[in-house]
């Protein structure tokens, strides 16, 4: 008789994070299938219902429906990972090793764990446990802790995400964690996106990632990061200056970089008083 595959549900409203963990996961449990994955608590409750998972790894903090609202529908249905940005005071509430947890950035090791206490909890046919009284009880601390790390203060309601606060990129052997506010620019590469920040050392580096710039766009914070071209946007605290050009374009000169940026004539009106 052929045991099916386990699979899982992943939920995160951040598209690169929902991408890199789909990938680490399937470094480290190779089985594994991911049958679906929700942009939030209502999207994850309702492929939950359609295809059942095994597991659900749940971002806590996501617009609209949370992960622990998600985590009171699915119950004792399937194994629950909570997938979490919050300090050690907010994770008081796992401490009994029920629950598992991944703090973001999630480091191999850890997920490594996880993954081999839910391999064992499948073998052993072991039922999920109940879940109800810890996620009230973590749906209380969380409260009293606040918005969750990165949030800009009073600025996003509950359903709009806080804006993106760093991307992940494969740079060589080395994965990267770019903070956005050290981004100069991105550009759209085909499926791909290119990322020009400053590193570590303030010089001028880039990445490729395989999320598209117009999913990233809704994600950043608007007030400081513009379209300037249909395949272009800038943050606009690297910018030195801008020359006009001829039929109603420009160029952006950024500080520090060799790059010059197209303006396109439908974005031409953003540097009008500049």
């Amino acid at each position: 008789m052929n045991v099916p595959a386990p699979s899982a549900l992943i939920a995160d409203d951040e598209p690169v994070l929902r991408t890199e963990l789909t990938g680490l996961l399937a470094q480290a449990w190779p089985q594994l299938r991911i049958v679906a994955q929700a942009r939030n608590g209502r999207e994850a409750i309702d492929l939950f219902d359609r295809h059942a998972p095994h597991i659900c790894f749940l971002d806590v903090h996501m617009p609209g429906l949370n992960g622990l609202d998600a985590a009171r529908h699915i119950g004792r249905r399937a194994h629950l990972v909570f997938v979490t940005a919050y300090s050690e005071y907010a994770l008081q509430a796992f401490d009994r090793g029920v629950l598992d947890y991944l703090v973001k950035p999630v480091a191999p090791a850890r997920l490594a764990e996880t993954v081999s206490r839910l391999q064992e909890r499948l073998r052993v046919d072991q039922p999920a446990v109940n879940t109800e009284d810890l996620v009230r009880e973590l749906a209380t601390r969380l409260q009293l802790q606040g918005p969750a790390p990165g949030a800009a203060a009073g600025a996003a309601a509950p359903d709009r995400p806080a804006p993106l606060q760093w991307i992940r990129a494969t740079v060589g052997p080395t994965l990267r964690l770019i903070a956005v506010d050290d981004i100069d620019f991105l550009r759209s590469d085909h499926k791909y996106t290119l990322v020009a920040w400053r590193g570590d050392d303030g010089q001028p580096a880039e990445a490729l990632i395989t999320v598209p710039l117009k999913e990233l766009l809704p994600q950043l914070d608007a007030r400081r990061f513009v379209q300037v071209h249909r395949s272009v946007v800038v943050n606009l605290a690297a910018v030195s200056h801008v020359v006009r050009g001829e039929n109603e374009t420009a160029d952006i000169h950024l500080k520090g970089r060799r790059e010059v940026l197209p303006v396109s004539r439908t974005y031409l009106h953003l540097f009008r008083q500049m």
